[in-house]
């Protein structure tokens, strides 16, 4: 079995190879599913539900998928379209934080641990400036390749970075480290 990305691909394209689609989603899998969840207040039917639709629309789409950019970064184009849809079809636009609560798991406490809280003080944000402070933050991603997933100008992901680091240091201020 073909261990790196373009491999897997060629085999989809080529050959509708079900089980080379089954091993790049094995491997991205767990990531964006951590993504959605971060996303959506950590509810974690939604998050399921956007993967699944993210992995549909990738594999119904593998043809059109450029190999200019690595396919993790391309999946997560498609998610966001995923999140972005889905919250264009919400009002109001976020989750609430009682929501946000109500999804944690019940033996973690969100005023103890740094995860739940920065969850919780992503939901502060509007969805796309919460998606790239998630992906600049939590998944490391260069503001060149957020740019490529939101399809957005690059000076509006660096101010979203900008604004948004400045708003996380006042909404997790009391954190102690």
């Amino acid at each position: 079995m073909p261990h790196n990305d373009a491999d897997l691909i060629r085999r989809i394209r080529q050959d509708d190879d079900q089980q080379a689609f089954a091993a790049l989603v094995a491997r991205y899998q767990s990531r964006l599913r951590y993504s959605l969840r971060q996303l959506t207040g950590h509810d974690e039917a939604l998050a399921d539900d956007l993967a699944q639709e993210t992995f549909l629309k990738a594999y119904r789409n593998m043809r059109s998928f450029r190999a200019d950019a690595r396919f993790f970064t391309w999946l997560y184009r498609i998610a966001w379209r995923c999140v972005a849809d889905y919250y264009r079809r919400q009002r109001p636009d976020q989750l609430t934080i009682t929501q946000i609560d109500e999804n944690l798991p019940e033996n973690e406490s969100p005023d103890r641990d740094l995860h739940f809280d920065f969850a919780r003080a992503l939901m502060h944000f509007e969805p796309q400036q919460r998606m790239v402070l998630h992906l600049h933050l939590q998944r490391e991603f260069t503001q060149a390749e957020i740019a490529e997933v939101l399809d957005c100008p690059l000076g509006t992901v660096k101010s979203h970075i900008r604004r948004g680091r400045d708003k996380l240091r006042v909404l997790l201020a009391d954190w102690q480290l």
